[in-house]
């Protein structure tokens, strides 16, 4: 039978009654390797066959990594949503909440709480193929990037972040179409319910890529800021010998998380106007120029930043618990490929 005895604040930690070990040591006993595979023996033997399934390898961890880090902070999502849909301008009566915190406590009152999870089904089948790929082709375009040092300079890091960015959208556009009408179909008291399939059934192929466009201007500098961010926290981070701790890789992602969540915000807003239904009596856009054009004119510059403190608040953790899942999977369940 082996003990654990924590001392508060954690200054020392008696493992077995025998062994002294520091917080650092313990957390590095708690991400200790539980499987360890050597796909080849020398990087030299990696064949086409070893690097698909090295990105499948990725693809899986990384699935479960986003489905983990979406759940998580998915009510500050829906509050995000709902503020950025907010008009001011176009119908009179319709600003329903005060700000983030006012919506928050409505949603609670008036649908419950699970009503801050509307639309969170779609949300999961879609995000584990948009994570997955993101976080897969940042580490494929890093990989090819580096030198036989390991290092990469930075305008490698801003565009492997870039191409993960891009190659999200794919999955992104249709996932956030549906997500978004779900998630402001309970501000309607008296409306019929609304389900993820009936969405997708009226909008068709075409339509689940409406605001692709501002989804891809959001997401590119998103990605090219975040992960080079992301790298350079997490190294001022590490100890001497270059090992990072949950804890760490969980405050590198949410530090990184805040200047690319808050600087994009602008594109997220036109991006859930284009793919939020118009009601009665609200203006309706014809693409991003004409959005903007008309949020502008209708509403002043501010408009653009709608939401921006949710923003923040849900991708700065949601990224942060994201990479350090994703990390920490990646070390629990080690295999070298013979990549880097």
């Amino acid at each position: 039978m082996y003990n654990i005895i924590f001392n508060f604040p954690f200054r020392r930690i008696i493992y077995n009654d025998l062994n002294t070990i520091t917080p650092e040591q313990y957390f590095k006993q708690v991400t200790r390797r539980v499987a360890e595979i050597k796909a080849v023996s020398s990087p030299e033997e990696r064949s086409v066959l070893i690097q698909i399934l090295e990105n499948t390898y990725r693809f899986t961890l990384g699935s479960i990594a986003g489905a983990v880090g979406a759940s998580a902070v998915y009510p500050i999502d829906l509050v995000k949503t709902r503020m950025q849909n907010q008009r001011t301008g176009s119908f009179i009566g319709e600003v329903a909440y005060r700000n983030s915190f006012d919506c928050f406590k409505k949603v609670i009152r008036h649908e419950g709480f699970f009503g801050l999870y509307r639309g969170l089904v779609p949300q999961l089948i879609g995000v584990a193929p948009e994570k997955a790929i993101k976080l897969t082709v940042n580490d494929l375009v890093r990989d090819k990037l580096m030198d036989k040092k390991g290092n990469i300079p930075l305008y490698g890091e801003i565009l492997a972040g870039a191409c993960a960015g891009a190659s999200q959208v794919i999955f992104t556009n249709p996932l956030e179409i549906v997500k978004i009408r779900l998630q402001v179909a309970g501000e309607i008291a008296s409306g019929a319910k609304v389900r993820a399939w009936s969405v997708v059934k009226d909008l068709g192929l075409f339509g689940l890529y409406k605001g692709a466009k501002a989804c891809l201007l959001r997401d590119v500098p998103f990605s090219a800021i975040y992960f080079p961010a992301y790298a350079h926290v997490k190294a001022k981070f590490a100890d001497e010998n270059g090992y990072n701790h949950p804890l760490s890789l969980l405050a590198a992602g949410a530090i990184a998380g805040i200047p690319a969540a808050s600087l994009v915000t602008p594109a997220d807003v036109i991006k859930t106007r284009l793919q939020v239904v118009a009601r009665s009596g609200q203006t309706t856009y014809n693409g991003v120029l004409d959005a903007t054009r008309k949020i502008y004119a209708e509403e002043g510059a501010r408009a653009f930043w709608k939401g921006a403190l949710a923003r923040v608040f849900r991708s700065s953790p949601q990224f942060g618990v994201t990479l350090v899942t994703y990390e920490i999977l990646q070390r629990l369940f080690y295999v070298d490929f013979g990549g880097s």
